[in-house]
């Protein structure tokens, strides 16, 4: 019980200074540190915590799954991750969400992963943590990946909350011309590039999921069987 404990208290202060960071510190802290102080206490942080949430989930007992792994589970987890790989893979690409980048980016018309999402790349990480809490339903997991994808997806309306004050119209813009779930039939139009990209990134963490000491993933589940 413990070690759970420590997970989520890991977990918690993950989330939670990643909340307080971008929102109701964030102002304070650039005023004092600068923008680039700013990123450097930011990237720190997280960094730490972050360590912190993984050497605790290492820690944590691994209990028997809550629900029965097959390979339908198995499927389901897969192309919802490789999904997670070409919504991240492609979100570099003229996001107006990022740091730094051009405001007038969010009167553009939607192109690539963004015609599927306004949040490509918090939806990368929402969809990996749910497909690895139905590969690994235990408690440990649920804390663990749960906390990602509550990150992902409130931060997700933490930041546009954000975006309409600093942005006004030209956000107000870019609400309308996408969506904020996932819209499936659009990721068949988000282009060849996020795909091949995507594919390789999903690719090559699956292959490598036996040198972590984590199950086999993927298709190398069945090619390694």
């Amino acid at each position: 019980m413990d070690d759970y404990l420590t997970l989520a208290a890991a977990s918690l202060l993950f989330v939670g200074s990643h909340f307080l960071m971008s929102h109701p510190l964030r102002a304070i802290l650039v005023r004092r540190l600068g923008a680039n102080g700013f990123m450097a206490v930011y990237s720190a942080i997280s960094l730490i915590t972050f360590v912190w949430m993984i050497i605790a989930f290492g820690r944590a007992p691994k209990a028997d799954g809550l629900w029965p792994v097959g390979d339908v589970v198995w499927i389901l987890a897969s192309a919802l991750t490789l999904i997670a790989a070409v919504l991240f893979a492609g979100s570099f690409i003229r996001n107006p969400s990022l740091p730094g980048v051009p405001d007038a980016l969010a009167t553009q018309m939607p192109s690539g992963v963004f015609k599927a999402t306004r949040h490509p790349m918090m939806w990368g990480f929402a969809l990996w943590g749910v497909g690895h809490i139905l590969v690994a339903p235990r408690i440990d997991n649920f804390i663990f990946a749960g906390s990602l994808v509550f990150l992902a997806l409130v931060g997700s309306k933490a930041q546009e909350i954000k975006k309409s004050k600093l942005m006004g119209g030209q956000w107000a813009t870019w609400l309308r011309r996408t969506h904020f779930f996932v819209r499936p039939a659009a990721l068949f139009r988000v282009g060849i590039g996020p795909w091949v990209a995507g594919t390789l990134i999903w690719a090559v963490a699956t292959w490598a999921h036996p040198y972590w000491g984590i199950a086999d993933a993927g298709l190398f589940r069945w090619i390694g069987g």
